[in-house]
C-alpha cells in the first residue's frame, strides 16, 4: 500500500552563513516524522518531507527554537515594501564611519589629524549598537543554541575592538597623549559587512530572475464566454471545459485547445522557442504565452497548479531549493567551522602573549581572525550557482528538476536516444498496406483501424489519418483492447481476436511471413517501420497482412548528434523498431551504436550495462515505454512533446522537441559545475589564506572586514557569470518551429 508523503516549504529568517544552514537542518530533522530536510541559504527556504503524521506547526517551532524566524511560504504574499530606500542602513552607517576613517586616509597624504576620543565614541556607538544590532541579536541566538555563525563572529570581533577602545579611552582620560583607538576598526567592519550583505542580496535577487519572470506571466483575469456573453473573471474562477477568448496582444490565461481562430503565439518565456508559433484549430496553447495577430477561442484543459506554467515554476523552484551532491562537503566543513575559528582566535591571542607581545595587538589580531573567517561565501557558493544555472536554463526551455541532475549531467559520457518522437518527427504516415493471400487491403485497414481507434500511439494516429474519408460508414471499434509491452496491442473485433505489432509477435507465435517476407525486408531496408496484423484463435494464429510506416528524421537531429560528439560524448540509439529502420536512421545521423527491436525493459538493461562499463549515461526519450530507461540512467532527459510519465521520471525536461537542446543541457551543466567549483575554491581560499595572515598580524580588522565582505559578493557575482549563457539550439530554432505548431 502506497504511503502518504507530506511536503512543506518554509521561509527561514535570520540565516547568515553555512553554519546557520546546518543548524536549521539539524533542528528540522529532529522533528518526529521528518524524512528529509534541505535548507538553502540563497533562497532562505527549507524543503521538508515526511510521513502523513508530519504537521507544519512542529517544524516552525523547531526552527524558532533554533533561533530563527519561520513561516510557511505563501507565493501570493506580496513583498513588504520598505518606506526607506534599499541600502539606507549602509549609507547611514557609512556617513558615521567615514569621519573615523578619515585620519587614517589623511595620514597616507602626510596630514596628521585625529578626532577626539569622545567624538570617536559618539560616532562609533550608533554603528556598533544600532546598525550592528542584527549581529548581536542573531549571534546571541546562536550562542544560546550552543552553536555559532557569521553574526556571532562579527559581534565578538567588533565588540572586542570597541571594548578595547573604551578601555584605552578610559585609561588615558586626562592625559594629553591619547593612544590609538580602534573605534574606526569596529565601525568599518560593521559598515563593510552591511555593504557586502546589501550587494549580496542584490546579486541574489538577480539569480532568481527566472522565477520572477515566470510568475509575471500569470494573467490575473480571463475573458470567458458564458451564455453568449464575454465576461472578465479572475483566473482562479475558470474551470476545466470553460471557453476562453484571447484577443491580439493578450496573454493566454489557461492551458487549452484552440476551437476557433488562427494566430501566431509567442511562447519564448515558456519553451525557449524564439519564434512565434502558428496556432490553429486543435492546437495546444499554454497559459502565459502572448497571442499575436488573431483572435483565438480556447477550451480550457488545465487550471491552477496543473497548468504547464505552474508545473514549470514548481520544477525550477524545486531545483533551486535542492542541494548539489558537492554541497555535502561544504556542510561537513560548516559543521565545525565556527568552533574552529573561535579556537584559532583564542590561540592567536594566547600565542601573541606568549611571544611577548602586549595584549592590545594580541587582541586586535584575534579580532582580525574572527572577522576574516566569515563563512558566508562558503554557504553561498553552491546554491547561487545552482540558482543561476537552473534559472538561465529554464529561460531557454531546459527544465532541470533537481540539483543532482544538474551536477551529474556535466560528467555524462554517453547519451542514449529513443528513436520515434525523439530523433524522428514522431508523426509517421502509412506508406504501404500489404494483405496476406486471401485478404484484401480494405479488410486489413478496417481491422487495424478498429483495433487502434482509442490508441494515442503515433502509428495508430497514422492509421486513423489514412482511413479518414476512405470509408463512408463509421468503423467498428475493438473491445478488450490491451497493450503488449514492446510488441504492440490486442483486442476483440467482430468476434475475432486481433493482434497488431512488431516482428516479435511473429517470432513469439512461431509464424513465418511467407510471401510477405521479401516485401517486409525491402521496406525495412528503406527505413520503414513494419507492423504485422494477426488473427489468433485457441488453436492457431494466422497472418492477415502488414502495414508499413514512414517517419521523417527531424531536421535538427543530425546537428544534435554532431554537437554531442563535438563535446566528446558517445551516442547510442535504443528502439523497438526493426533493425533496417534503425540502421537507416543511425547512418543518416552518424550515431555510434544501435540497438533495435528492444523491449522497454531491454532499454533499461542496456543503460545499466553501459553504466557498468564505467559510462555516465543520459537517456533521452518521450514515451511511456522510455520511462524505465529514463529512471535507470544517471540523467533522464524527457521531451515535453511526449508523455507526462516520461517527464515525471526524467531529471531534465526539454520544453521543445528539439534534440539539439540535449547538448545545451549538458553544456549549461558543465558551465554551472565549473562556476560552482570556482566559487567554492575562492570561498575556501579566502579563509585558508586570510585566517593565517590575520593570525600572524598581517591584516588589521578593517582590511579583514573588507576582504570578508568582498568574498561573499565575489562568490555571488561569480554565479551571475552564467546569466548571459545562450543555447546553441537557438540557431536551429527555425528548423524546430514546426514541432510546436
Amino acid at each position: 500500500m502506497a504511503t502518504t508523503t507530506h511536503a512543506f516549504n518554509i521561509q527561514i529568517e535570520g540565516m547568515s552563513c553555512a553554519s546557520c544552514v546546518m543548524r536549521v537542518e539539524k533542528a528540522l530533522k529532529k522533528v518526529p516524522g521528518v524524512a528529509e530536510a534541505q535548507v538553502n541559504l540563497a533562497t532562505e527556504r527549507a524543503q521538508v518531507t515526511g510521513g502523513a503524521e508530519l504537521q507544519l506547526a512542529p517544524l516552525l517551532a523547531a526552527v524558532e527554537k533554533a533561533g530563527y524566524g519561520a513561516q510557511p511560504v505563501v507565493e501570493s504574499r506580496p513583498p513588504v515594501a520598505s518606506k526607506l530606500p534599499s541600502g539606507w542602513t549602509v549609507v547611514a552607517s557609512a556617513v558615521l564611519t567615514v569621519p573615523l576613517m578619515l585620519p587614517m586616509l589623511l595620514q597616507l597624504a602626510g596630514v596628521h589629524w585625529m578626532l577626539s576620543g569622545l567624538w570617536q565614541l559618539a560616532l562609533a556607538t550608533p554603528v556598533q549598537f544600532w546598525f550592528g544590532r542584527h549581529f548581536y541579536r542573531e549571534g546571541w541566538k546562536a550562542a544560546r543554541a550552543a552553536s555559532g555563525n557569521m553574526d556571532l563572529l562579527v559581534a565578538l570581533g567588533t565588540s572586542a575592538a570597541y571594548g578595547l577602545s573604551i578601555y584605552l579611552l578610559w585609561r588615558s582620560w586626562g592625559v594629553d597623549d591619547m593612544p590609538h583607538l580602534y573605534f574606526e576598526g569596529s565601525a568599518a567592519v560593521i559598515t563593510l559587512v552591511l555593504l557586502g550583505k546589501w550587494l549580496e542580496a542584490r546579486a541574489k535577487r538577480q539569480t532568481t530572475d527566472a522565477i520572477r519572470a515566470l510568475n509575471a506571466l500569470r494573467p490575473d483575469t480571463a475573458r470567458v464566454l458564458r451564455d453568449g456573453q464575454v465576461l472578465d473573471v479572475p483566473v482562479a474562477q475558470v474551470a476545466v471545459g470553460d471557453v476562453v477568448q484571447v484577443r491580439p496582444g493578450e496573454r493566454v490565461a489557461v492551458d487549452g485547445l484552440v476551437t476557433e481562430g488562427r494566430s501566431h503565439v509567442d511562447e519564448s518565456l515558456i519553451t525557449g522557442e524564439s519564434h512565434p508559433v502558428l496556432k490553429t484549430v486543435d492546437s495546444r496553447v499554454t497559459g502565459g504565452a502572448i497571442n499575436g495577430e488573431g483572435v483565438l477561442t480556447v477550451r480550457t484543459t488545465a487550471i491552477g497548479a496543473e497548468t504547464t506554467l505552474a508545473r514549470i515554476i514548481r520544477l525550477v523552484e524545486s531545483a533551486q531549493a535542492g542541494k548539489a551532491p558537492i554541497q555535502r562537503l561544504v556542510d561537513q566543513v560548516a559543521a565545525v567551522f565556527v568552533p574552529v575559528v573561535l579556537l584559532v582566535a583564542a590561540l592567536t591571542f594566547a600565542g601573541w602573549l606568549l611571544a611577548g607581545s602586549d595584549w592590545e595587538p594580541a587582541l586586535i589580531n584575534a579580532v582580525s581572525v574572527l572577522v576574516i573567517a566569515c563563512p558566508c561565501a562558503l554557504g553561498l557558493a553552491t546554491p547561487t550557482a545552482i540558482m543561476a544555472g537552473t534559472g538561465v536554463a529554464a529561460r531557454h526551455g531546459i527544465l532541470i528538476k533537481d540539483a543532482q541532475a544538474l551536477e551529474l549531467a556535466h560528467a555524462v559520457t554517453t547519451v542514449a536516444f529513443d528513436k520515434t518522437g525523439t530523433l524522428t518527427e514522431g508523426r509517421p504516415s502509412l506508406v504501404a498496406v500489404l494483405p496476406a493471400p486471401g485478404q484484401t487491403e480494405a479488410s486489413v485497414l478496417v481491422r487495424a483501424a478498429g483495433l487502434q481507434q482509442a490508441s494515442e500511439h503515433p502509428l495508430a494516429k497514422a492509421v486513423m489519418a489514412h482511413v479518414a474519408g476512405l470509408f463512408p460508414a463509421a468503423l467498428p471499434a475493438a473491445t478488450e483492447v490491451s497493450a503488449l509491452p514492446g510488441r504492440g496491442l490486442q483486442g476483440l473485433l467482430g468476434g475475432e481476436r486481433l493482434l497488431l505489432g512488431s516482428a516479435r509477435l511473429l517470432q513469439e507465435r512461431g509464424l513465418d511471413a511467407g510471401p510477405l517476407a521479401e516485401a517486409a525486408r525491402r521496406l525495412e531496408d528503406e527505413g520503414r517501420t513494419v507492423s504485422w496484423l494477426l488473427q489468433s484463435t485457441e488453436q492457431t494464429t494466422v497472418l492477415l497482412g502488414l502495414l508499413a510506416f514512414g517517419d521523417a528524421v527531424k531536421p535538427v537531429a543530425r546537428a544534435a548528434v554532431a554537437r554531442l560528439q563535438a563535446l566528446g560524448v558517445r551516442t547510442v540509439m535504443l528502439t523497438g523498431d526493426n533493425a533496417g529502420a534503425a540502421r537507416q536512421v543511425a547512418q543518416a545521423l552518424g550515431i555510434d551504436e544501435v540497438h533495435a527491436q528492444v523491449l522497454p525493459e531491454d532499454k533499461a538493461r542496456i543503460v545499466q550495462d553501459l553504466k557498468a562499463q564505467g559510462q555516465v549515461v543520459a537517456m533521452v526519450g518521450d514515451g511511456i515505454n522510455d520511462a524505465p530507461a529514463l529512471a535507470a540512467a544517471d540523467v533522464g532527459i524527457a521531451m515535453a512533446t511526449g508523455t507526462d510519465v516520461a517527464m515525471e521520471t526524467a531529471g531534465v525536461t526539454l520544453m521543445r522537441g528539439n534534440p539539439v537542446l540535449v547538448a545545451d543541457a549538458l553544456d549549461i551543466s558543465r558551465r554551472t559545475h565549473t562556476t560552482l567549483r570556482r566559487g567554492l575554491f575562492w570561498a575556501f581560499v579566502y579563509n585558508v589564506v586570510g585566517i593565517p595572515l590575520a593570525a600572524f598580524g598581517l591584516l588589521n580588522p578593517v582590511v579583514a572586514g573588507a576582504a570578508m565582505a568582498f568574498s561573499s559578493v565575489s562568490v555571488v557575482s561569480n554565479a551571475l557569470l552564467l546569466r548571459p549563457w545562450r543555447p546553441a539550439a537557438a540557431s536551429h530554432s527555425e528548423a524546430a518551429t514546426e514541432e510546436s505548431a
